[in-house]
């Protein structure tokens, strides 16, 4: 009987069909867009997709790269153990869509840049530069690794494959069509992997429905468990999602991974026209809606059912992370074919991260670290490159794997490496586009101190976790549990990652600094970057530097100006010479007057 604890059946033949099937189309696509390219084989298209995406698959690959394996597995079981307040990141979404849009996208599209790193320089200096790509490569890194890390707990628990097996395949598919068709094959392979997921958490919640007696049924359950009290407005910065953390702390955290993130970048500058740069964040904010909106109920869907027997608290499984792919084979067991579907789900968001994130490393690393050095490679040797480098760094992040493994709770420990990583990069990018003032020992001194905070909190958050007072889990019940049921079926001992336990010894600040809101990271190291960077330009000399050019700075003329049907100047963006943006007093224009400034 379903919800009632005990073994649950694995894949069957179709499953594995199904399954593979899935991943085969999309490993299709990207040998579809290697054949058909081949003409086109420049480093442009390999990196940008010849800049001529428009804006809807653009979209769709925007909220399938960041929309992963970790939202497949991770969301549903954040709303079955803590509630629905996870929904009000929507109010994060809008916010973040419309800052980037507006602010961001029209200065990096104006800058005709490749690398979303290469301002930093024409800002700042080089060092600054080198130093916010090797961030970033080592986010990116972290984060992929626990990216691949979420199916393979999954595949793990319903189907017995060798944990590390898995790992190498999910890496070698993503090596494979990164390499041959590059950012164009990554889009459009987004795109099918975005539909597959949003097929997989319809079917949870559908047969869910069905066997609790409607979706009000599942929304009635939600309520009685305490699930659907979302709108906390304790303002208390320690407990772990209240209004406030998420509108405010997870607005900052998503501007981050939009505005300055390669993998994102990369995406909205390959659009062909400014237009179709801005729409595609609007509609991805759309996306990012209907996708958190589903990945929450199914997690309802998983309370309604299981509200009388935990399988966590029952033993069925080893963590919080595995308790998805327990509903799917506890209910979708009779219906061949449907978990394999699933799987290929959280599989697939898993690919297009991967994906993306290899093809964003090659771009940052190819544009900061070897066009400088080697200046005159020629075309056929600079696409062998980028291929080698896909390679390269497919390997590293199947390696950061083993890494991910041990940080416990996927979701939280995703959003937390980008709070402490790119907060303080996001402030060293507002503080150089919206103050004139700032200069690169200000810069550099600022994101210095933004980034030892941050690190300094979330790793001892990561030694000496909150407790429950702070994170306030939802109560769960085992009464309802009869493990003798289902006994027919065989399952493999599940492959768990370490639940963060509390140490014996807790420092002071283990209950207090090491106690802010995950959510809060981002903003942090962005507040602490911007006011620190400010205050040493001005020591050092920040408004007596020279003038720089306009295009640096946000202007107002970049603001609300959605020109949708008109061709925009920048749709034919070139290479500037950096000493173009280094422009003595004399050569400021009218266009300055129209600049941001302090």
């Amino acid at each position: 009987m379903v919800g009632t604890g005990g073994p649950v059946a694995t894949f069957s033949v179709w499953d594995y069909v199904v399954f593979a099937g899935t991943i085969l189309g999309a490993s299709g696509i990207g040998l579809f867009q290697a054949i058909r390219g081949r003409k086109e084989s420049s480093s442009a298209e390999f990196l940008l997709g010849g800049r001529q995406m428009t804006a809807v698959p653009v979209a769709m690959s925007l909220t399938a790269s960041f929309m992963s394996g970790i939202t497949v597995i991770g969301t549903p079981a954040e709303a079955y153990r803590f509630g629905t307040a996870f929904w009000l990141f929507g109010f994060s979404y809008t916010v973040m869509s419309a800052i980037t849009a507006e602010i961001f996208v029209p200065l990096f599209y104006r800058l005709g840049i490749t690398s979303a790193y290469e301002y930093l320089e024409l800002r700042f200096s080089r060092p600054i530069r080198i130093i916010g790509t090797s961030m970033y490569i080592v986010q990116t890194a972290l984060y992929t690794g626990l990216v691949i890390y979420a199916p393979a707990l999954a595949l793990n628990q319903i189907t017995g494959l060798d944990l590390w097996g898995v790992l190498v395949a999910t890496g070698a598919v993503c090596i494979l069509y990164c390499t041959l068709g590059g950012l164009k094959a990554v889009i459009w392979t987004d795109v099918l992997q975005m539909v597959i997921m949003l097929v997989g958490f319809v079917a949870v919640i559908s047969r869910g429905a069905v066997l609790q007696g409607g979706l009000t049924k599942i929304w009635e359950d939600a309520g009685q468990g305490g699930r659907l009290e979302a709108f906390d407005f304790d303002p208390n910065p320690l407990k772990r999602h209240t209004f406030w953390t998420i509108v405010v702390g997870g607005s900052i955290m998503w501007v981050s991974i939009y505005s300055i993130n390669q993998s994102q970048v990369q995406r909205y500058i390959s659009c062909k026209t400014l237009g179709h740069a801005k729409m595609s964040l609007y509609v991805n904010m759309v996306g990012l809606w209907v996708t958190v909106s589903l990945a929450m109920f199914s997690g309802l869907t998983m309370y309604s059912i299981y509200k009388n027997c935990d399988p966590l608290t029952n033993g069925d499984i080893g963590t919080p992370d595995q308790l998805l792919p327990y509903l799917v084979m506890d209910i979708l067991a009779d219906f061949p074919g449907i978990p394999g579907l699933f799987v290929a789900a959280a599989y697939s968001g898993t690919l297009s991260t991967v994906s993306s994130s290899i093809n964003a490393l090659v771009a940052v690393t190819v544009e900061d670290f070897i066009y400088p050095v080697c200046k005159n490679l020629t075309q056929r040797q600079t696409t062998w490159m980028n291929m080698g480098l896909s390679v390269f760094f497919g390997a590293l992040c199947i390696g950061m794997a083993g890494v991910a493994s041990l940080m416990g709770s996927i979701l939280q420990a995703a959003l937390s490496i980008f709070g402490m990583i790119s907060g303080p990069l996001l402030g060293l990018y507002l503080s150089g586009m919206l103050f004139r003032t700032t200069n690169s020992v200000g810069g550099l001194v600022g994101m210095i101190i933004g980034l030892v905070l941050t690190l300094w909190v979330g790793i001892g958050g990561q030694i000496y976790p909150p407790t429950t007072d702070k994170t306030n889990p939802l109560p769960l019940s085992t009464i309802g549990c009869n493990s003798t049921m289902g006994q027919n079926f065989t399952t493999a001992a599940p492959w768990t990652s370490p639940v963060p336990t509390q140490p014996d010894f807790r420092p002071a600040l283990a209950d207090s600094w090491y106690s802010l809101s995950y959510v809060y990271l981002s903003l942090l190291g962005t507040l602490t970057t911007m006011v620190s960077g400010l205050l040493v330009s001005m020591i050092t000399g920040g408004c007596k530097q020279e003038k720089r050019s306009p295009d640096l700075f946000v202007k107002k003329s970049d603001l609300f100006c959605f020109n949708w049907c008109s061709k925009s100047e920048e749709s034919e963006v070139k290479e500037k010479d950096l000493k173009e943006f280094n422009m003595g007093a004399a050569n400021v224009t009218k266009d300055d007057e129209k600049s941001t400034k302090l």
